[in-house]
């Protein structure tokens, strides 16, 4: 995960981008879409929410921007770090609302998978 995100925390200037990514670049919990009974965007229960500051990222909310320089603490995901560590490539448009993004990134099938299977299901076909 770090390695994925470097670029996105070290965005706005952010001095401790290549430390955390350092020890973050391991895989990342699974993303959930989150429940509307719930509110805002998180990322997941208690459980998750452990293994996500693990990697040094603070879980109980999603964040409008990147680190800015000076920040002190475990940064929060934005929607576009979610969609990129989901496999979705930077360019997806989710929509202006933050919550709504969240839901969908994490409810989503994660592109690539989608992309293997439809390739085996296509090499299939192309057997018979």
């Amino acid at each position: 995960m770090g390695a994925v995100l470097y670029d996105f925390m070290a965005a706005n200037g952010w001095e401790q981008a290549k430390s955390w990514a350092k020890q973050a670049n391991r895989i990342a919990p699974t993303l959930v879409g989150g429940s509307k009974k719930h509110g805002g965007p998180d990322l997941g229960p208690s459980r998750a929410r452990q293994a996500w500051a693990e990697l040094g990222v603070d879980g109980r909310g999603v964040a409008d921007e990147a680190p800015q320089a000076g920040f002190v603490g475990m940064p929060r995901l934005t929607p576009r770090m979610l969609a990129r560590l989901q496999g979705f490539p930077d360019t997806w448009i989710f929509g202006k609302g933050k919550t709504a993004a969240c839901r969908m990134i994490g409810n989503a099938f994660p592109p690539l998978v989608a992309q293997a299977v439809g390739m085996k299901i296509k090499e299939c076909l192309n057997h018979e």
